[in-house]
């Protein structure tokens, strides 16, 4: 070897080559030292020692065989762990600074070894100038290489990574549905990166409120994936149980904390196969709602920094996919709850019609609406039907239903007629408008009064008369069955929906003879899609009037309508099937309507069975209210009418008839009673009313007297003062009567008060 620096070099390399284990012990020790988080995984501390080896030796090769820096043939493998230490989330300072650290206890060995191979310090100087460009071009063109590699890599972790979630986003969450929701970010982990999935979530979070007693670590399995015939281990707790997170426990410190953690070998995961476990937090909007644990079994590679944090992307949106489906869930409980606290519970008492109702909340994500059915009891035995439609949904459009219900009910007390009602119901929906736009904290989607706020049908039956008198506000006609099995839409003035102000309802009155069958629905049910139950299937578990207890007939009080608890927040019922697209042909669900109610039927909530399964999807995009309504009818053996002269002498007259005719009925012990209310009756309309007068009784559930004339002043109840030798009529029908009041006509007024057999003459004390 010529005595040359070059010379030297390659001597100083030949002679460290011999000591190569020596040398590499050396220089990781030092990576230790000064880079322990390159030691902390496996998997990088293999890499590193590997690199460590693998370059020493191909350096020093290089050097003892004077081969130009930048033909120094470099570790196959180089490039491979570049993009290792990429995977694991290694930064890439730490691989550089690692190359330099090397470089330099290379070369302080080599430096060492120089003075010993020459004396000749010109020439020891040269051979250090020429290895401090030799070494600096090698590192640098590994660094270089490495560079490349790491950060290709790093960019396809990326976009993997961005494509991973992108395509978690649109898989996670696609329903309002909790256990759906959690069983697609489990469905979808095991596809992508994990053999094993489970997710629990908080019980005091799926309950939306704190329970007494209750850990604050229990949870409910929700989740997991695969299925239990997917293959391999199993957690030992099956969806829908709870079970309590070990304290210290990795469950236990990611709910706390916040924070996720990676793990290995399994010995805390609760999955004694598995190698490698992820536990991540699912928090949304501030809120921990519980944990999922993402597991690896078998050859699968242990999980590394960047899974951890491809896990947290996921876990992030599916977190808000479980609060928005556990605040609908919430929302649509309690919107459900308002709405069936304000529906009528069970049918009143009451002769002129037998019914059956059903209220169905939407199934789809909009929620509960506005709908709403009534009957309610009018004076001389008539009844009113009422089914009406509030726009919008939540508990916004639940509140509204229930005011309007509760004005519809007001006015209905004092006998108005269906247009006049209407009119009244109209400026209430026009006031609840005002109100809605004036509150800052209203939703604008759902306020009343916009976009025809409200629509209603009300109907009157008498059962005396057999007939019918109705009016709507844009709402759908009603069906009608008469006894011969026709079955016909009536044909009714739409009028316009509530809320418009200002437009006029038109009344129709139509002849309805016993044992005819009217059917009252809302859009929802005729506007639905096309069914799809199976024929004979029971009604939805959800109906609210559910049962045959609803009927309501004339000689037994009605029992409660019965009706199905809402399921469990975490157990929404899922999307139904893809059913035929909506039809917007009002026409042919009333058509279905019509051959429905025309069909035989055992009863009337058999009938209802049968409308909802014709007309009605699993689940309804609208809710929708049902009510059937079949007539009865008084005759003329229950109803005693006279026609009287205006003149106080036939007063007597009346109150021996009555008598006669209370003696017929076998209500002898309401003669007293119901002489003196119709006497003091029929008094005032001949004094202050105009003829002609015609007296009524009608023996229903009770005793009602009924006088009519052709005036229009309101008889007004009043309290007589001492020494008053009048005034005290009114005030007397009143204590004798259970109830009393006037309706007015077209033409005249009619007072009636209502006796029951337990009435008593009552102890007046006149000052």
């Amino acid at each position: 070897m010529e005595p040359t620096a070059a010379g030297l070099i390659s001597r100083a390399a030949h002679e460290l080559g011999l000591r190569t284990d020596e040398l590499t012990a050396e220089v990781e020790q030092r990576l230790r030292l000064e880079l322990p988080a390159l030691w902390e995984d496996p998997d990088v501390a293999r890499t590193a020692a590997e690199n460590v080896v693998e370059h020493v030796v191909a350096a020093l090769a290089g050097l003892e065989r004077a081969i130009e820096p930048d033909l120094i043939e470099l570790p196959s493998a180089d490039v491979e762990r570049a993009r290792v230490l990429a995977r694991h989330g290694t930064p890439l300072s730490a691989m550089l600074r690692a190359f330099r650290l090397a470089e330099e206890t290379v070369l302080d060995r080599l430096f060492a070894e120089l003075p010993r191979l020459s004396q000749d310090a010109d020439q020891v100087s040269a051979a250090a100038r020429q290895l401090n460009v030799v070494s600096t071009k090698y590192v640098d063109r590994v660094s270089e290489q490495g560079v490349r590699a790491f950060q290709a890599e790093r960019d396809r972790r990326l976009r993997w990574r961005s494509a991973m979630v992108n395509e978690a986003s649109m898989c996670i969450g696609t329903t309002l549905d909790i256990a759906r929701t959690t069983q697609e970010l489990a469905d979808f982990a095991t596809e992508q990166f994990a053999d094993l999935v489970t997710v629990d979530l908080l019980d005091t979070v799926l309950r939306g409120r704190d329970v007494a007693g209750e850990s604050a670590l229990t949870l409910r399995r929700m989740a997991q994936g695969p299925d239990a015939d997917g293959g391999g281990p199993q957690p030992p707790i099956q969806p829908q149980e709870l079970h309590v997170c070990p304290e210290g426990s990795p469950c236990a410190q990611a709910l706390s904390s916040g924070r996720p953690s990676r793990h290995q070998h399994g010995r805390r995961s609760g999955v004694p196969r598995a190698h490698s476990t992820l536990v991540v937090p699912l928090r949304a909007r501030g809120t921990t709602l519980g944990v999922a644990e993402f597991h690896r079994y078998g050859t699968a590679a242990p999980y590394d920094d960047e899974d951890l944090l491809l896990a947290q992307e996921i876990a992030v949106r599916a977190a808000v996919a479980v609060d928005n489906a556990r605040h609908y869930t919430h929302a649509r409980a309690t919107a459900l709850t308002l709405q069936r606290s304000l529906l009528p519970r069970e049918a009143p008492r009451q002769s002129a019609v037998d019914v059956a109702y059903r209220y169905l909340p939407a199934g789809s994500e909009s929620g509960v609406g506005g709908d709403w059915y009534d009957v309610i009891p009018l004076s001389g035995a008539r009844v009113a039907l009422v089914v009406g439609d509030v726009v919008g949904y939540g508990i916004r459009a639940a509140a509204t239903m229930g005011r309007l219900r509760t004005a519809v009910r007001t006015l209905a007390d004092i006998d108005l007629p269906p247009d006049e009602l209407l009119t009244h119901l109209d400026d209430v929906v026009l006031r609840l408008a005002n109100e809605a736009s004036s509150d800052p904290d209203t939703d604008p989607e759902a306020g009343v009064g916009r976009d025809n706020g409200a629509t209603c049908l009300y109907a009157v039956y008498d059962p005396v008369a057999c007939c019918c008198t109705l009016a709507r506000a844009g709402h759908v006609p009603p069906a009608v069955v008469v006894r011969n099995g026709t079955a016909d839409v009536l044909e009714l003035p739409p009028g316009p929906p509530l809320g418009r102000g200002g437009l006029p309802f038109e009344t129709v009155e139509v002849d309805l003879p016993e044992g005819s069958l009217i059917a009252l629905c809302t859009d929802g049910l005729i506007e639905a899609r096309t069914p799809a139950r199976t024929t004979g299937a029971s009604a939805p578990e959800s109906a609210i009037g559910d049962g045959s207890s609803a009927t309501a007939t004339a000689t037994e009080d009605p029992a409660p309508a019965t009706a199905t608890e809402d399921p469990a927040p975490a157990t929404v019922p899922d999307d139904p099937a893809p059913t035929a697209p909506r039809t917007s042909d009002i026409d042919a669900g009333l058509a279905t309507l019509r051959q429905v109610l025309a069909r035989p039927a055992p009863s009337l909530e058999a009938t209802c069975d049968a409308v909802l399964e014709a007309l009605l999807p699993s689940r309804p995009d609208d809710d929708v209210a049902l009510l059937l309504a079949r007539t009865r009818a008084l005759g003329a053996d229950r109803v005693a009418t006279w026609e009287l002269e205006a003149d106080p002498a036939v007063v007597a007259g009346a109150r021996s008839d009555v008598s006669r005719k209370l003696t017929d009925w076998g209500l002898e012990e309401l003669a007293f009673v119901a002489e003196l209310v119709v006497s003091e009756l029929v008094t005032n309309a001949i004094r202050y009313g105009r003829p002609p007068v015609r007296l009524r009784l009608i023996h229903d559930r009770s005793l009602l007297c009924e006088v009519s004339d052709a005036g229009s002043t309101t008889p007004h109840l009043r309290r007589a003062r001492v020494f008053d030798e009048g005034g005290r009529g009114l005030l007397l029908v009143a204590q004798l009567a259970g109830q009393w009041g006037t309706r007015h006509a077209r033409r005249g007024k009619t007072v009636w008060a209502e006796l029951s057999e337990t009435a008593k003459f009552p102890a007046l004390a006149f000052e």
